[in-house]
């Protein structure tokens, strides 16, 4: 039996590190809601974590993460449509998915760090 959509059975080699990555960052958010909450001392020690490369790291993992599961929420409504499920279709959104990611992660950390900073 042939499949209706094109991704069913198989799986992208870099889906399962990105739902890692957003588990670890619904435990972040979990973590800082309740200090930012609790006071500026509980506060601290979750923005010093934060502020440190494995922080870092680790939220821009999640930012990544957040902005493919989106791109690709996208493209996955359009194929519920019907529309661009022939292979080079999906070859071409998928590329597209990778690129729009990467653009939305870049300008979302640039106008982090310029808010930060500035």
């Amino acid at each position: 039996m042939r499949h209706f959509a094109p991704h069913l059975g198989r799986r992208f080699v870099l889906a399962q590190p990105l739902i890692d990555d957003l588990s670890v960052g619904a435990v972040l958010l979990v973590w800082w809601l309740p200090a930012a909450a609790s006071g500026p001392d509980a506060y601290d020690v979750v923005q010093g974590f934060l502020g440190s490369w494995l922080g870092i790291s680790l939220l821009f993992g999640w930012t990544v993460s957040m902005f493919y599961h989106l791109c690709n929420g996208i493209r996955h409504l359009a194929w519920d449509t019907g529309v661009g499920l022939d292979l080079k279709s999906t070859y071409a959104t998928g590329w597209t998915v990778v690129v729009a990611t990467a653009i939305l992660t870049l300008i979302a950390w640039v106008a982090g760090i310029v808010r930060w900073s500035g």
